[in-house]
């Protein structure tokens, strides 16, 4: 087990709608990660970007994507963890991987859907959490617009780290900044996100902002250029503050219903 688990973020522009070529260049940037990481963290969407139009793809891009990252995971000696678009008993979700080394594929389906882009029109949505335990620590992660909900996202007893993947556009990134921190303040957890850059078909504009932010909400990371963005997650930082503070020991309980 673990005391410092060593992520690689990778914050990269999408080519729209061109999983093949995502993949191409995805595998360029990753093929430079040093051998001592243990953790890749790609966008939301990362073969596509945030299109609500996944009927343009194969049926069969998603089987495809995961046999990539089941293999980039072994071949790097890493975990890689991403969303995509996925075809599955008729219907497309917004799904996130977490593949480990040894194989073992985690699946999380994005629980809230961005209404404001028809993603819940387009999209089914998830309705179960996903923890990771993975070299001794325990990772929570989440898609995008699931930042937004703080109940969703609430520690009870289960995580070290949340972690977001997104396409989160410049328009609204103040409030991504924030609510980043947020996160990782109320539940004396790492934060990590990591956002796409660029523009897409929409037009819409992507300034990055990928970040990782410590239990105590201190900044650890932060990027907001086309690059691969490296941080070290510290256990023992989580576990003294949250046993030397013991904020979360006066939290509000409840169940979701």
């Amino acid at each position: 087990m673990l005391e410092q688990l060593k992520i690689a973020l990778v914050q990269t522009s999408i080519v729209w709608e061109n999983p093949e070529q995502n993949r191409t260049n995805l595998l360029a940037k990753i093929n430079t990660i040093s051998s001592d990481v243990d953790l890749i963290v790609l966008p939301e969407m990362f073969t596509s970007g945030f299109t609500m139009t996944p009927e343009n793809l194969s049926d069969s891009e998603g089987n495809i994507t995961l046999e990539w990252m089941q293999k980039l995971a072994k071949l790097k000696n890493a975990a890689i963890v991403g969303s995509i678009p996925y075809f599955e008993n008729n219907s497309h979700t917004n799904r996130l991987f977490f593949i480990t080394p040894e194989g073992q594929t985690n699946v999380y389906d994005k629980k809230h859907t961005f209404t404001l882009a028809g993603e819940d029109k387009v999209y089914k949505s998830g309705d179960k959490r996903l923890v990771v335990d993975y070299k001794g620590f325990r990772i929570c992660p989440m898609i995008c617009y699931d930042l937004r909900f703080p109940v969703w996202a609430r520690y009870k007893d289960d995580y070290h780290i949340l972690l977001y993947v997104a396409n989160w556009p410049e328009p609204r990134i103040a409030a991504w900044d924030t609510l980043l921190k947020a996160r990782a303040i109320e539940n004396m957890a790492y934060c990590v996100g990591v956002n796409r850059i660029g523009e897409d078909k929409n037009l819409l504009k992507y300034p990055g902002h990928t970040a990782v932010y410590d239990s105590l909400g201190e900044q650890v990371a932060f990027s907001t250029i086309e690059e691969i963005i490296y941080c070290s997650i510290d256990k023992q930082q989580i576990l003294q503050s949250r046993n030397k503070l013991m904020f979360l020991d006066d939290r509000d309980r409840f169940n979701l219903v």
